[in-house]
């Protein structure tokens, strides 16, 4: 049984600094995405990892090879980016111009995938991890992790709401005893 889950956010992209949702336009970090994933790669080198899983998208990919770890990373599928459908590269405040107080959690997106479906993308890949004997490093996106710790938690999929995650930011979930808990989070 997996003993910690290490949720690693890719470093920063054009979109993720402009605010534009970016689910499967498959962009590069920034200069100051790639230098920052050197950064992960410093604070990781001593955290001995039975498991790297990494989202095919390019920008995970890429942060999870610049911190050093690309070498034994495995794809999985099911930690892409949520599917933002029509929404795909338009911020908040653009599509706010044609739905007022429209909210991501509450509203979902046309064309896309539900919260719901992410969620049980990210249940899968708590069940593989928790396969492992000890530590999971996982390179994804911001959506889809706060999802993964709204699960591992046993919240609402739509609780995921509640957790901020930067660019190139390190969380982790493990257990206080028998209990499912948040060990850090955002740093």
């Amino acid at each position: 049984m997996a003993t910690e889950l290490w949720l690693i956010r890719h470093g920063e992209t054009a979109w993720s600094l402009s605010g534009a949702h970016t689910g499967k336009t498959d962009l590069p970090l920034t200069a100051e995405g790639e230098r920052r994933a050197q950064e992960i790669g410093h604070r990781l080198v001593a955290i001995d990892f039975d498991e790297v899983l990494v989202s095919p998208m390019l920008r995970a990919r890429e942060t999870c090879r610049i911190a050093g770890f690309d070498f034994r990373a495995q794809i999985e599928p099911r930690l892409v980016e949520w599917d933002y459908g029509d929404y795909e590269g338009r911020s908040t405040p653009e599509i706010r111009v044609d739905r007022p107080n429209w909210f991501l959690w509450r509203d979902g997106v046309p064309n896309g995938e539900t919260v719901e479906h992410v969620a049980a993308r990210t249940q899968a890949v708590i069940d593989r991890a928790m396969q492992s004997a000890g530590k999971v490093a996982m390179f994804a996106h911001g959506h889809v992790l706060r999802i993964l710790a709204a699960t591992w938690l046993g919240l609402e999929p739509t609780d995921g709401k509640l957790f901020t995650l930067g660019t190139a930011a390190i969380s982790v979930l493990g257990f206080e005893r028998d209990t499912r808990v948040i060990i850090r989070w955002n740093s």
